[in-house]
Order: C-alpha cells, then sequence, then structure tokens
C-alpha cells in the first residue's frame, strides 16, 4: 500500500470516494471538502493500492478541543496545526476495497502520524457498528457523541497517547516467537532482523 498527503489536484476524486462511502446527509460535498484540502492538506492521508488504484482515505483536523463537534465538519477555523487532539472527520475506502486491511493500514499510519506530532491523541465518532472496529486500534467508547451530524447516532471513540499507550506499543508478546523476535527487532533497531 502507498500512502501520501492530498494535494489539490485529488478534489474530484476524494469527493467521488465520499459520495460512494456515505448517505448523502453525511457526505461532505466537492466545497466542503475543498475548504479542508485549502485548508489542512497535512491531515488528508490517501491510501493506494499495489497497482496505484486510489482505494481509501482518511480526514480530520487538528484541534484544541478534546471532542468532536458537528461544528468541526463545516468550520475549518478549528483547525489548529499545533493542537492537542487529531479529530477524524473521514474514513472512507471503497466497497470493493473493503476487508482487506487498507482502512487498517491508513488508520495506523495516522495514529503514529498524530503521536509523533505531540497530539494527546485521536478522536472520531463511528455508528454503533464499528465500535468494535475502532476498539481493535485502542479507541476507547466513550458513549453517545453529542454529534449528530447527517442526523445519524454516534458514538465517540478516544485514543488518548498516555504512558500506557506507549508501553504497550513496545511490547506485544506473541504465540509465535519468531513473530516476538520480528517485533522486538522493529522496536530496538527500527526495522526487522
Amino acid at each position: 500500500m502507498f500512502i501520501r498527503k492530498a494535494k489539490e489536484s485529488d478534489l474530484d476524486q476524494i469527493t467521488s470516494m465520499e459520495a460512494v462511502c456515505f448517505p448523502p446527509t453525511e457526505a461532505a460535498d466537492r466545497d466542503r471538502l475543498a475548504g479542508r484540502l485549502n485548508t489542512f492538506p497535512d491531515c488528508i492521508w490517501l491510501g493506494f493500492d499495489d497497482y496505484g488504484d486510489f482505494v481509501c482515505f482518511v480526514a480530520g483536523l487538528i484541534t484544541m478541543e478534546p471532542d468532536l463537534i458537528d461544528e468541526m465538519y463545516a468550520d475549518t477555523s478549528f483547525h489548529k496545526p499545533d493542537g492537542d487532539w487529531l479529530m477524524i472527520t473521514t474514513v472512507c475506502t471503497l466497497p470493493e476495497y473493503r476487508r482487506k486491511g487498507f482502512a487498517a493500514w491508513l488508520l495506523r499510519r495516522v495514529i503514529d502520524e498524530a503521536d509523533s506530532r505531540g497530539c494527546k491523541g485521536v478522536v472520531l465518532a463511528c455508528k454503533d457498528n464499528m465500535i468494535e472496529y475502532y476498539s481493535r486500534f485502542g479507541f476507547d467508547n466513550e458513549g453517545v457523541s453529542s454529534s449528530v451530524h447527517g442526523g445519524a447516532k454516534w458514538y465517540q471513540m478516544r485514543l488518548t497517547f498516555d504512558d500506557e499507550y506507549h508501553y504497550s506499543r513496545l511490547f506485544v508478546v506473541s504465540d509465535d516467537p519468531k513473530e516476538n523476535q520480528r517485533m522486538l527487532s522493529e522496536t530496538l533497531f527500527g526495522s526487522p532482523m
């Protein structure tokens, strides 16, 4: 998988994918996406398969606010490059590429980048059928969100970059000794042995 940040020339593809992935009441239109792309292109990550096909994207903004609110979907002034929280407003994968790990790879990259930037953590809102999925990445379900974006019921999920999070990333024990050796090598040396 190839991952890069969005460029102005990606606007039409992002708009099309958003329309495919979300109901009309939830999908951001071209103008709203253009505003995000112009204001915080460094918070829009695109994923491509090995053939160069655009298959998924994650978009968000960095803010001082601790909770995701509806105004963040439309008002780009909430973006503060040195803010505390990455608010993910979109996780989108074309239907034919779902359940193949593309969004997971992209989301891991986004989480790692937010951590590297010094954010306190990542917040997103999801529907009840996606709570378990985001929990696998370490997100905690904080209950029903105050967001009613698109008229839907959302649950706020939070991943906090605290000591427990960082410690858990250092050591993961597997039943497979080779996997443990690989992960330890990556932790200590930055690449597998």
